[in-house]
């Protein structure tokens, strides 16, 4: 079976989660395709599944390069194609999982970037995007999907979660090592803990600023995922039997 699994969504929508429990069931290994999940030591502030959380499935696209690295999605995308026919070489199900748009879209319409890594003009990676009307390969694109109030809700609830003394401790030690001017840095969750840690924000403020920070990325993402039509949306409860009969009719024909 030459088929690749995806399966993506907007932050918090319960990807990893759902993505583990295929691969254990279909002998998959899990790629991330979240460009934020690529840096070392930014663990609890990007939502990383911890050891026990991956429960032995193997995953990859996770701490490839420091906070202060470059990465490129050029570089991802031959990270990717290269892991994609390791797994499958060794006759296992290769499971792509993220919300990076840019990411997926780079793999399966086969975008190609110019130079070996994707030089930037200004701020714009420099590629050539192919027809969106046709994947360029043998994909099974799964989407996550909530209702509005319902995701807003998983938001806020692992947003209360993800404040805690691990952050903090992760937030100062990052700083520490890469000073606050660093990019991966000065976004989402770190940048309202090292306020909160420096009094600028009260905890409420903190968190408050967080969910939004996030809902807006959600947003974003939903925005950004509904321009593939190949996308089959599916509610969370609902992905892991859909998937499982899917694969299991396509490798019994």
């Amino acid at each position: 079976m030459n088929k690749t699994l995806i399966i993506l969504g907007p932050t918090g929508s319960g990807k990893t989660g759902v993505a583990i429990k295929i691969a254990k069931a279909l002998d998959g290994e899990i790629i991330s395709a979240d460009s934020r999940a690529i840096y070392k030591g930014m663990d609890i502030g990007t939502a990383k599944p911890s050891k026990e959380e991956q429960r032995g499935i193997i995953h990859y696209g996770i701490d490839l390069v420091n906070p202060d690295e470059r990465f490129t999605v050029a570089d991802w995308k031959k990270y990717a194609e290269a892991k994609i026919k390791e797994i499958k070489a060794r006759g296992k199900l290769p499971i792509i999982v993220g919300g990076t748009g840019l990411y997926i879209d780079a793999l399966i319409y086969d975008y190609h970037f110019k130079g070996p890594t994707g030089e930037k003009i200004g701020d714009t990676e420099q590629k050539s995007c192919s027809d969106r009307t046709e994947i360029k390969g043998d994909y099974l694109l799964i989407g996550v999907k909530w209702q509005t109030d319902e995701l807003r809700q998983r938001l806020k609830q692992r947003i209360d979660q993800m404040f805690c003394q691990d952050l903090y401790n992760e937030t100062k030690k990052l700083v520490q090592q890469y000073g606050w001017n660093n990019g991966a840095m000065k976004s989402d969750i770190y940048e309202y803990a090292w306020k909160y840690l420096n009094g600028e924000l009260s905890l409420s403020e903190a968190k408050e600023k967080c969910f939004y920070e996030d809902w807006h990325l959600a947003k974003r993402q939903l925005t950004w995922f509904k321009r593939t039509p190949q996308i089959i949306w599916l509610e969370l409860d609902n992905i892991y039997s859909f998937v499982i009969k899917y694969i299991q009719d396509e490798q019994r024909n």
